[in-house]
């Protein structure tokens, strides 16, 4: 793995050593980096608490504070990680501080530990960065889970941002329908305006959803921050894929019900060899950008090679939709029968409930692909 700073933001990244030397965005700030030959992070323990550290090789030769015990310390000169270094840590585990070193100054340091000159063109964070504060946490893997797998995954779209989106995708559209409700007849005065904002949402919901199968592909456990300034046609971009799946899997089962209104072994067996399918196109369409990983020589070489593993996965994903649609059906129950905001709530709810077992599913897709990428071998 090759471990280096954003040099815009100082969030620290992980990527493999294959895509050395290539451009992508930082999944914090969204700028474009450049990933570098080689690793730009040293690792060490606390001299006081053996705590291991991570920080910016140009830090090497600085003092700082440990942020477990408190104590000052000289950061060691360290040669980075090199890139077959197999561990990964996902914290910046320094806090510097000039308040806190008691009037020393890198006047004191001993000149052996002083940072060497770095040669010509290898990568180093901008001095802007490295003043900047890092923040502290405890290091673990990349994919590691915190809970139990059958209870983690449920936990997915619980982060903070995962909250956010899942509140502004039922709450907007769920207001815009409780408003027309109530305006009656003045209430086509929302249609309009309001019509053109749930497309938006439904977009930017199409856009998030590939972000989240991306992000779970990548070792994330909880949905990501992705709040960004996306414009409609990637949007539309990202949706197509979602849409061009259910077109060309999914649909032709109920195509068929509309056409012959039969529910007989045709229309059950297009059903399920669209169901069966469907995880592993949408997972291609979206690793490799593009429609065309519905390619059935792909889908097909790539299910052979993780058979069982993916049997696991779609009786995982029907698992999960029929918990979902046994909740469903408890509301309707009891559920009022006339139009109303109370109902208008009420749907908003079950379209929450449904939004978040859709971010549940993409996370699993996208967990996939993490676990099993050397077995699909797709080298996107």
């Amino acid at each position: 793995m090759i471990r280096f700073y954003c040099e815009h933001c100082a969030h620290k990244i992980s990527v493999r050593d294959k895509d050395v030397g290539k451009q992508g965005k930082c999944p914090k700030c969204g700028n474009v980096i450049t990933i570098p030959a080689e690793s730009t992070v040293i690792d060490f323990r606390c001299e006081y608490c053996d705590r291991i550290i991570s920080v910016p090789k140009s830090h090497a030769g600085k003092k700082a504070i440990c942020p477990k015990c408190r104590n000052t310390f000289i950061i060691p000169v360290i040669h980075a990680p090199g890139s077959d270094t197999k561990q990964d840590y996902s914290g910046d585990l320094i806090s510097r501080s000039t308040d806190s070193t008691h009037g020393l100054t890198l006047m004191d340091v001993p000149e052996e530990y002083k940072l060497k000159e770095q040669p010509g063109g290898q990568y180093s964070v901008s001095a802007e960065t490295v003043d900047r504060p890092y923040e502290s946490e405890e290091t673990e893997p990349i994919g590691h889970r915190r809970l139990p797998w059958f209870i983690d995954i449920f936990l997915y779209p619980a982060s903070l941002s995962g909250l956010m989106h899942l509140a502004i995708f039922t709450i907007i559209p769920t207001l815009i329908a409780i408003l027309r409700t109530l305006l009656g007849k003045a209430g086509r005065l929302v249609g309009l305006p309001g019509f053109i904002i749930n497309i938006l949402i439904f977009l930017y919901l199409g856009w998030y959803i590939t972000d989240c199968v991306r992000d779970s592909a990548k070792g994330g456990t909880r949905a990501p921050d992705a709040f960004a300034l996306v414009g409609a046609g990637e949007m539309w971009s990202q949706m197509q894929h979602i849409l061009g799946c259910c077109l060309i899997l999914i649909s032709p089962a109920f195509f068929y019900n509309l056409y012959t209104g039969n529910l007989d072994a045709v229309y059950w067996g297009l059903l399920i060899i669209g169901s069966f399918f469907f995880p592993m196109g949408l997972l291609a369409c979206i690793m490799f950008n593009s429609i065309r990983g519905l390619n059935p020589k792909l889908l097909i070489s790539s299910i052979f090679s993780t058979f069982f593993q993916y049997c696991g996965l779609v009786l995982l994903v029907i698992a999960v939709i029929f918990i979902f649609t046994q909740l469903v059906g408890m509301v309707e129950t009891g559920a009022p029968k006339k139009l109303s905001a109370a109902m208008l709530i009420l749907g908003g709810a079950v379209f929450f409930t449904g939004l978040y077992i859709t971010f549940v599913i993409a996370h699993l897709i996208g967990r996939f692909y993490w676990r099993y990428e050397k077995k699909l071998n797709w080298e996107v």
